[in-house]
Formats: C-alpha cells, sequence, structure tokens
C-alpha cells in the first residue's frame, strides 16, 4: 500500500487543512512506515483516497511518536476533487478507525503548509498523581505512585521560558539541525490527583516534551532542588539529565498560525478537561 501514495500526483489546484484528534496508543506513530505496521498518516491517507478518487499525501504540523495522542493536530492535503467541508469530515470519519477522528476542514490558500507554516505547537502532558493507579484512561493518562508537588514543578517549569540550548532534553536520533528552542508558554497545574502541564514552543526537539517532564518530576517529589533543572539545562548533556516520561499522557493539542489563515479555534482537550 506504501507505493500507493509514493506516485507522482499530478498538479493539484485545492488545499484542504484538516484538525484531527487520535488515540495514540493504537497506532505506531504518526508516520507512515514500510513495514506495513498501523499509522495515523496511513489511516487518514487511505480514507481520504478513497473519498477524492486519487491517491493522497497529508503533511502534519507536528509527527508523533508511538503511543502519543492528539487533539488538535493540523495537516493538509492537495487535491482536485470538489467535495463539501462537511463531505471531508463525515466521510473520512466513517471510513477510519473509531481511535481518529476529524474534527473541521479548511479550504486554505495552496501557500499555507501545515508544518512550515507553523508558528508555535503546544502539548499537554496528563499525570496521575496518586499511590494507586487509575483504571479508566490507562492509555490516556501516565502515572505516577508519589504525590507529586505541583507548585513547585511550576516553578521549575518557569525557568525554561525563552530560549535555551536544549540539548540536556535532546534524545539520540534527533533530527533538529539545533537544540536551541524558544519556550513561549509553560505551567503545571493540579486538578484533584491529575497534574497537567502545559507547553508552547516554536518548534520541539526529539522527546524533549517527555524529557521536560522526567525533570519535573523528582523536583515534583521533593528529590531534587526547583533550581536543579537550571543546572542541568546549562551543562547541554543528555547523561546528567532525568527520566524519559511514557508516552501515554502526551497530547499534541494545538499549532498556532498567523491569523489571515483563519483556521477554526479548538479548545486544546482532552475533552475531559474542559476549558482549563
Amino acid at each position: 500500500m506504501n507505493e500507493f501514495y509514493e506516485l507522482q500526483a499530478p498538479e493539484y489546484d485545492t488545499r484542504i487543512a484538516l484538525c484531527i484528534e487520535y488515540d495514540g496508543s493504537q497506532f505506531n506513530g504518526w508516520q507512515t512506515q514500510n513495514s506495513g505496521v498501523p499509522t495515523v498518516q496511513q489511516e487518514l491517507q487511505q480514507a481520504l483516497s478513497i473519498i477524492a478518487n486519487h491517491p493522497v499525501k497529508v503533511i502534519c504540523a507536528g509527527r508523533t511518536d508511538s503511543g502519543v495522542h492528539a487533539t488538535g493536530q493540523i495537516v493538509h492535503f492537495d487535491t482536485n476533487a470538489k467535495r463539501k467541508m462537511y463531505g471531508w469530515v463525515v466521510g473520512a470519519n466513517k471510513l477510519m478507525e473509531k481511535t481518529v477522528s476529524v474534527k473541521w476542514a479548511k479550504e486554505v490558500p495552496l501557500s499555507f503548509h501545515a508544518r512550515f507554516s507553523a508558528r508555535q505547537r503546544r502539548y499537554r502532558y496528563l499525570l496521575y498523581s496518586s499511590p494507586f493507579r487509575q483504571g479508566i484512561l490507562k492509555n490516556g493518562v501516565s502515572w505516577e505512585r508519589r504525590q507529586l508537588d505541583a507548585e513547585l514543578m511550576n516553578l521549575a517549569a518557569k525557568k525554561l521560558l525563552g530560549e535555551h540550548d536544549f540539548t540536556s532534553v535532546r534524545a539520540a536520533g534527533c533530527q533538529a539541525h539545533s537544540p536551541i528552542k524558544k519556550i513561549t508558554n509553560i505551567s503545571v497545574k493540579k486538578h484533584g490527583e491529575l497534574i497537567v502541564m502545559d507547553i508552547q514552543a516554536n518548534s520541539f526537539l526529539y522527546h524533549m516534551v517527555r524529557n521536560i517532564l522526567g525533570l519535573l518530576i523528582p523536583i515534583g517529589a521533593k528529590e531534587k532542588p526547583v533550581d536543579w533543572i537550571e543546572s542541568v539545562i546549562l551543562q547541554k548533556d543528555r547523561k546528567v539529565a532525568g527520566i524519559n516520561a511514557l508516552s501515554d499522557g502526551l497530547y499534541f493539542v494545538d499549532a498556532i498560525y498567523d491569523e489571515h489563515f483563519d483556521l477554526p479555534k479548538t479548545l486544546p482537550g482532552p475533552f475531559f478537561l474542559g476549558d482549563i
């Protein structure tokens, strides 16, 4: 089936942007793989190709790893097919597994690019902090048996605001040209036994969000002081950093574009968090 998408496509005159959400625990990440394992890109492309009646290749705002979820992933594809926006949404949702859903569709100018036009990307990490694991959303929320102090974690997280060399939270195999990234917003808040880390940056390194949380957990457990996170970042050495948090609790929740593209606005989610 992969060869189907490698065909040279004709010049298409219409570009469509979609917002999708998915349960990443059901897929081996976003990107189609030669091994034929299930991926979000493959699932979406197969559905859209049926609706368009031609091979469709989709580009996303931010590729996610195996087990990582999304509530506001933005993608685009090109087509000559003339369909109502409602038709793309309903048609794709009927053809795909129930673990993937299209939330909206909008025709955009050909200058729009889901990846390269994105000014900011936003993630949320959900961590259940309790001595006993929860049985609901076992693949959608990560678990830490220790009681964590979210206020200490938030104080430490604020030290990451701005532009830094994030080599210390860069996983092996990262293909980014530079480890320097700019975090424009980050917070850690507690809602009952659920800790939510919200982070936004111009772009992210491979496993950067999960590794940042790995630094915050021992601070929240009062094993490390708040200032420890600064010293780790300054050393620019992955070996001195903490654990790599699991993929279960990580969500790609938003991509931010220039206002002239006029993309629909949605809550970052996941839906059970409400408007926080």
